[in-house]
């Protein structure tokens, strides 16, 4: 299993842009929040067959990640510059760690789920899942509960994306809203 950062300092090159990360209990979330604010960048795409060509990052695009108490997944809400979700993507996890610099980070459990908000959706990676329990990388124990968690996100999320829709915005406008009124800090204080 890959181990990940929630900043996304490897990989994506979100290293130089203002990353939040705190813990919110409101009616719509309990858990860790994290938001990488895009400042930069040229835009980078992801083909669906109903939302056609969706962007995933770029300049003015912010990146809400959630972790949800009591679950084993991550969900990753890509939004645009105008404020609309333009891709859900949502990690099966094994756990969350913290690295010293006060940063989470999740080891990966190789299954996901997206969903685009015009109706796009689907539970992706069984066969990293199925390679990993065949080459002895995860237990039977675990390939059944990644199984279980990834049928539970795809029928709660995914069921009715406009509902989800609707509650992650929710959620978005308040760690927007908080991020304004200097309620939440980055933890980086220097941007490339």
């Amino acid at each position: 299993m890959k181990r990940k950062r929630l900043d996304r300092d490897l990989g994506w090159g979100f290293q130089g842009f203002p990353y939040y990360q705190f813990r919110l209990d409101c009616s719509d979330f309990r858990g860790l929040v994290s938001m990488i604010d895009i400042l930069s960048g040229e835009p980078h795409f992801w083909d669906f067959e109903k939302a056609g060509k969706a962007p995933v990052s770029g300049a003015g695009m912010k990146w809400l990640q959630l972790v949800p108490d009591g679950k084993s997944r991550l969900i990753t809400a890509m939004y645009k510059p105008d404020g609309r979700l333009s891709v859900c993507y949502i990690d099966v996890i094994e756990r969350l760690e913290f690295d010293s610099d006060g940063v989470a980070a999740y080891v990966d459990k190789y299954l996901d789920v997206v969903f685009t908000p015009e109706g796009d959706s689907g539970i992706l990676d069984r066969d990293e899942l199925n390679d990993a329990l065949s080459n002895g990388d995860i237990t039977e124990k675990q390939h059944s509960e990644a199984v279980k968690e990834g049928n539970e996100i795809y029928a709660r999320m995914c069921r009715r994306i406009p509902e989800t829709e609707k509650r992650l915005g929710r959620i978005y406008e308040k760690v927007l809203k908080m991020a304004r009124n200097g309620e939440i800090t980055p933890l980086r204080t220097k941007y490339k």
